[in-house]
């Protein structure tokens, strides 16, 4: 049996990934495993992996490809995230030298898997189709003191034609409210500041347990009422599950920040049909004209995919139009890729990568033109800032978020991470705010 002391984690993809590291950094830490941030000097490596575009999982798979060529450092090699749903078994064709594959639903039980494997030196599979079990949050490994991801609800029913997150996570599984405030009230204890309410939709929170008589926005006013918290996010949300008195909540509610990731994914009546979205343009149009009127300085954030199968010139016209009259604060912009046991996989991806190319730099472009008018308006401004810690590369500043999602840099103490401050803008910086403490 090889020595197991050290273990080591590389993290891929979304936030929720983030936290079920941190939930398995602190299983293994409790095992009596210490953390390492040298790779090539562990005793055990975790691949915590994304599946939602094909880049991220060829990256991992030539990254585990060039570890099983060593032939000096062998390491145990753990798989897990969403890849390891996607691919099962067939990590062990294609990796026969990584010991174990373990599910997103699965996390929970990863000392159980170690010990088979170091017992017997068999590779060892755990990837269930539904979560079905609550994960110790507490135990959590958190780096950051100041914010906190917690998880609401994990899975997805909406099947987006292009998306694999349906098969990689599952159903849409609720967290009990109880066990969620619990843990709020915990980290706030601890000193946190700000909770992101994470989910693949957490609009949905609730309505796969009615009996609990808490949906999304019943959730919101429970947490804003716990004494000592500042902040509170939340991410992602499908548009059709925006409702009216989720926007309220945004209006209405002290800690919940005005910032709200509304994905469009395109602006073709056609082509979200054919994505299945269960949005027309007009009704996303009608949503968010509703959000602005009720909550004013509220910030968009979107997500568009270029290059969808079948997509004509008038298509992305018609997309490339909308990002320029929704002035989104945040876009994230992505060139379509076929996932294999994804519907699209059906229909042939007919975008050349060259036309992809092409109008991925237009939206990018033109995105980059709106966030630089939107930087220009908030010089002279006085925003508040929730410090969160110095910058990396000029350590005599501090870095941290407004409550619209803006990263502010300023002079100023290490005393103050963690608190609230004022700061009056006087520049920017690329999509950086620059300023000084009231």
């Amino acid at each position: 049996m090889r020595p197991l002391k050290t273990f080591y984690v590389k993290t891929y993809g979304c936030q929720m990934n983030e936290l079920d590291s941190e939930i398995m950094i602190g299983q293994l830490r409790t095992r009596g495993l210490t953390l390492i941030e040298e790779e090539e000097q562990a005793d055990l490596l975790i691949f915590n992996t994304c599946s939602i575009r094909d880049l991220a999982e060829r990256k991992v798979l030539g990254k585990l490809g060039l570890l099983g060529k060593n032939l000096h450092h062998r390491p145990y090699i753990g798989v897990t995230g969403c890849m390891a749903n996607a691919k099962k078994q067939s990590l062990f064709q294609k990796l026969p030298h990584i010991d174990f594959v373990l599910g997103t639903n699965n996390i929970h039980d990863l000392n159980n898997v170690l010990d088979e494997v170091l017992a017997g030196g068999t590779q060892t599979l755990r990837t269930d189709d539904q979560f079905q079990f609550e994960l110790d949050y507490a135990g959590a490994y958190r780096k950051d003191k100041v914010k906190a991801h917690v998880s609401i609800i994990r899975g997805c029913d909406k099947y987006c034609t292009y998306c694999v997150v349906p098969y990689t996570r599952g159903p849409e599984v609720s967290r009990h409210p109880d066990n969620i405030l619990d843990e709020c009230r915990q980290l706030v204890d601890n000193g946190y500041k700000e909770i992101t309410l994470l989910g693949q939709n957490v609009n949905s929170y609730g309505k796969d347990k009615p009996e609990w008589s808490t949906l999304f926005h019943d959730l919101l006013y429970k947490i804003d009422a716990i004494p000592g918290l500042e902040r509170v996010r939340f991410m992602t949300s499908h548009p059709v599950d925006i409702s009216h008195e989720l926007m309220l909540a945004i209006r209405d509610l002290r800690t919940l920040c005005e910032f709200v990731h509304f994905p469009l994914q395109a602006g073709s009546n056609r082509i979200l049909k054919k994505m299945h979205r269960m949005y027309t343009v007009e009704q996303y149009l009608e949503k968010v004209s509703l959000l602005r009127s009720l909550v004013p300085n509220v910030a968009l954030g979107t997500d568009i995919i270029v290059g969808f199968p079948t997509e004509t010139e008038e298509d992305f016209q018609a997309t490339y139009d909308q990002l320029k009259a929704l002035e989104f604060s945040v876009a994230f912009l992505f060139t379509y890729s076929p996932r294999k046991g994804t519907p699209a996989m059906r229909w042939k991806d007919d975008v050349p990568e060259e036309v992809k190319e092409e109008r991925h730099k237009r939206l990018i472009s033109l995105q980059e033109e709106i966030v630089t008018k939107q930087r220009q308006t908030f010089l002279g401004q006085t925003v508040e800032v929730l410090v969160e810690a110095k910058n990396f590369k000029d350590d005599t500043l501090l870095k941290g978020r407004t409550r619209c999602w803006k990263n502010v840099l300023f002079h100023g103490d290490e005393s103050l991470i963690g608190t609230l401050q004022k700061i009056h803008v006087h520049g920017y910086s690329h999509q950086t705010l620059l300023g000084d403490k009231l």
